[in-house]
């Protein structure tokens, strides 16, 4: 289990990649066990996950029964953390095939890392779609913005991590897109969840 100066460092390294800077990846632990220690990640973003949660399963539920928003709470943490996971598994078995298995863990590692970053920097707008419900145009807004945001520095992760050009990063950065899209409905579709905003 990664130290707190430890995440400090693993989430310098992913913001130096983010910024174009592949040296980044140096402040990453990219050894057997640093690879497996980044799904530790999920850990860290859980506490801005779980205010995503209760906020999305109240705007779901409506006016129901505490009971029924804590199973649809259930439902979207599955989700998202499956959102989260199974693309890497996909990604896992056509590495090779796609040439860039050498890169799989620098990529893994460095995703985790920033998913985390990310779930923090989405904070601020889940918070107030979850205490001021009258501001939602505003949260929606700052939820589309920082959206965009994360979808530049992912692709300038992706880059860095991969290390064979941006037209690789691109289609890695697509597959994994649509992959994590495709999960995503999957799940949503299975656990009859339907997101609000």
């Amino acid at each position: 289990m990664p130290s707190f100066a430890e995440i400090q460092q693993y989430f310098a390294g992913v913001w130096r990649m983010m910024m174009g800077r592949s040296e980044g990846l140096r402040l990453l632990d990219l050894s057997a066990d640093g690879f497996w220690n980044s799904f530790f990640a999920i850990l860290v973003a859980f506490p801005p996950l779980v205010v995503g949660w209760v906020t999305i399963s109240n705007e779901l539920a409506g006016g129901e029964v505490v009971a029924a928003r804590f199973a649809l709470f259930n439902r979207l943490m599955v989700t998202d953390i499956a959102t989260w996971v199974i693309p890497f598994a996909i990604l896992a078995l056509v590495a090779r095939p796609a040439g860039i298995a050498d890169r799989f863990v620098h990529y893994v590692v460095a995703s985790n890392w920033a998913s985390a970053l990310f779930s923090w920097i989405t904070l601020p707008a889940m918070l107030i779609r979850l205490f001021i419900p009258a501001a939602a145009e505003l949260a929606n807004l700052l939820t589309f913005i920082i959206f965009i945001g994360t979808l530049v520095l992912s692709w300038r992760l992706t880059n860095a991590a991969i290390g064979k050009g941006p037209a690789v990063a691109s289609a890695v950065f697509a597959a994994m897109f649509a992959a994590s899209l495709g999960v995503l409905f999957t799940f949503e579709g299975l656990l009859g969840l339907t997101r609000a905003g």
